[in-house]
């Protein structure tokens, strides 16, 4: 009788264990991890590899034993938003992954805010060395849910020393059963097209501003701040506060720089027309989106600006 009870417990340990074997198996090829209290301490899939982020950092062998790392960073331009409509604000932001070359890879993924913490999604490639600028949703009542990242990639035949100059928008959103993202086909009838786009085509309104240190500039009055060229080289401009007016050069390769800049004299408390003054100062290169926008790259790589 007891070899019968001790060959039960037996094929009962076993059943189980096989079970619990099949399960680890499953979360390991899902990347199925416990949820983190914080989205800089979540886990992600990017390229297939699980990705484990510690404040916003992961550094990894490339291969078992190797000394060459695969290093994922933390980047930024969050978007804070319920993509699972459980009345909890997600995260999407952007990481980047340096493999021990020259690239520098960019991937957009999201953070679920579970009741037991945050599961991190599959990343999305947006590009090598790109220039991010602004994440947002799309404003198409058609597209729910649907984030927008907005960046400069390279040209085709750009060097990839050179800075990105070509305007980009992906259109993607997160399947919540698989955590992976999937592009949102766009019909670009009727859009706008960058080739024929020119600075003097309109007044330009400014959006917003994005540094590379994660702060990001609103203007506070919508509206209040325009941009308009001039064909004779020369500029005007409305802030919240003053008027402001100068000289613009243009090259062929999309560079420029605003010079002789004066404005009248008039104070307004907590206005934002240094912030707004600074971007002029600092702009170098200048490019047009696919929506109709006006984009400055400021020096040294330090942020851009966005106009409509």
């Amino acid at each position: 009788m007891k070899n019968i009870i001790w060959g039960l417990v037996v094929v009962v340990a076993l059943v189980g264990g096989f079970f619990a074997f099949n399960a680890y198996i499953y979360q390991e090829k899902q990347g199925d991890v416990s949820p983190a209290l914080d989205y800089k301490n979540a886990t992600y899939v990017i390229d297939g590899r699980v990705v484990p982020l510690i404040d916003g950092l992961a550094e990894q062998e490339a291969v078992p034993g190797a000394a060459s790392k695969i290093v994922t960073r933390y980047f930024g331009n969050e978007l804070n938003v319920d993509l699972d409509e459980d009345g909890r604000e997600d995260v999407v932001f952007l990481v980047t992954q340096e493999t021990g070359g020259s690239g520098v890879f960019f991937y957009a993924v999201a953070a679920l805010n579970k009741e037991t913490g945050y599961a991190g999604s599959e990343g999305y490639f947006l590009g090598d060395r790109i220039a991010p600028q602004t994440t947002n949703l799309s404003s198409d009542p058609n597209h729910k849910k649907v984030v927008v990242i907005n960046y400069a990639d390279h040209a085709p035949g750009e060097s990839m020393s050179d800075a990105p100059s070509m305007g980009v928008s992906a259109y993607i959103k997160l399947d919540l059963e698989t955590m992976q993202w999937g592009e949102v086909i766009q019909n670009f009838e009727g859009g706008a097209n960058p080739e024929v786009m020119t600075l003097d085509m309109k007044t330009w309104g400014w959006e917003s501003a994005l540094y590379n240190d994660g702060t990001r500039i609103v203007p506070d009055q919508k509206n209040a701040f325009t941009l308009t060229f001039i064909d004779d080289d020369s500029f005007s401009a409305t802030t919240d506060c003053n008027s402001m007016s100068g000289s613009y050069e243009t090259e062929d390769d999309g560079k420029i720089s605003f010079s002789q800049i004066a404005m009248t004299k008039k104070f307004c408390q907590n206005s934002q027309e240094s912030d707004f003054a600074k971007i002029l100062e600092n702009t170098v290169l200048y490019h047009f989106t696919s929506k109709g926008e006006l984009v400055f790259d400021l020096k040294f790589d330090s942020g851009s600006a966005i106009f409509r």
